[in-house]
């Protein structure tokens, strides 16, 4: 590979580069608009660097037992790190990324090249419009949708409401799991709107995130899961424990403490997730 080979998207007018993890041989990371939005590990998939992209690891590893396919939708493809996790940890697992972006994808292809066994379809558009159309055969089929959605450093507004959340709904098995990237700082005004928002929809919602984050100390990232049936949550603090980095496992009441009056936004309230002061991600 070129070093630090880069991209200007047409599409967005953002540019993305490709850099080697400076302290890991066959790590790389996808930076685009200044923001790291990805990390692999070309030689091991199955290593999950960044702190949320682990704790959505740990969401998968809910979903089903090690080796166990599932079927799998990700709203946001970056530099695939989860389909790749997924299809080393659970070979076998039908997998359909949307990302709008499809120079990405290429230049990540290119770079970056995936197993050609995984069993991954890319589909290119705006993640909401895609969603509505899937083929109808699979609604009620999926075990997880991973929603990791950003226009540089910030969600957009329109795939954050209800109408957007009973769209992946529709997807997922009576036992399947959504996890939301949410990126926010301190006060988590919009986490906590968006953890109201999700629990609109589903009958059961938690958030995994680092102690600091949860403290309102900084900005960062908080995973939100959520299932109409009740999430398998017994096993998160081990999971939680078995990474580098404190975390904490925020679920039942107190997470009706945490939402704390927040109101579900729908499409006509939505708004996008905050923009982080431009230090945050200086690499």
């Amino acid at each position: 590979m070129s070093e630090n080979p880069s991209i200007v998207l047409s599409g967005s007018g953002l540019a993305a580069r490709i850099e080697p993890d400076t302290f890991q041989d066959g790590a790389f990371q996808l930076v685009v608009d200044g923001t790291p939005q990805s990390h692999v590990n070309v030689g091991d998939p199955r290593e999950l660097f960044f702190e949320y992209v682990r704790r959505i690891g740990h969401v998968v590893d809910l979903v089903s037992p090690a080796a166990t396919p599932i079927t799998a939708v990700h709203l946001g493809a970056g530099a695939l790190t989860l389909p790749r996790y997924v299809d080393a940890t659970r070979p076998g697992s039908r997998q359909q990324v949307i990302e709008l972006e499809r120079e990405l994808v290429d230049f990540v292809r290119e770079h970056l090249p995936w197993s050609k066994k995984a069993q991954i379809r890319v589909r290119y558009g705006d993640a909401r419009d895609v969603l509505g159309r899937l083929p109808a055969g699979l609604n009620g089929t999926v075990d997880l949708v991973v929603s990791d959605i950003f226009n540089g450093s910030q969600t957009p507004a329109h795939v954050t409401s209800t109408e957007f959340y009973e769209l992946t709904a529709a997807l997922l098995t009576p036992q399947g799991m959504l996890a939301v990237n949410v990126a926010d700082g301190p006060g988590l005004a919009f986490t906590r709107s968006q953890a109201a928002t999700l629990s609109e929809v589903f009958r059961e919602v938690a958030a995994l995130a680092d102690t600091q984050i949860l403290k309102g100390r900084r900005f960062g990232n908080v995973v939100l899961v959520a299932s109409r049936s009740m999430l398998p949550l017994d096993a998160v603090p081990r999971l939680l424990a078995g990474g580098p980095y404190p975390a904490k496992l925020v679920a039942g009441r107190e997470l009706r403490d945490f939402i704390a009056g927040a109101r579900p936004v729908t499409d006509a309230e939505a708004l996008p997730s905050p923009l982080p002061s431009r230090n945050v991600f200086d690499v």
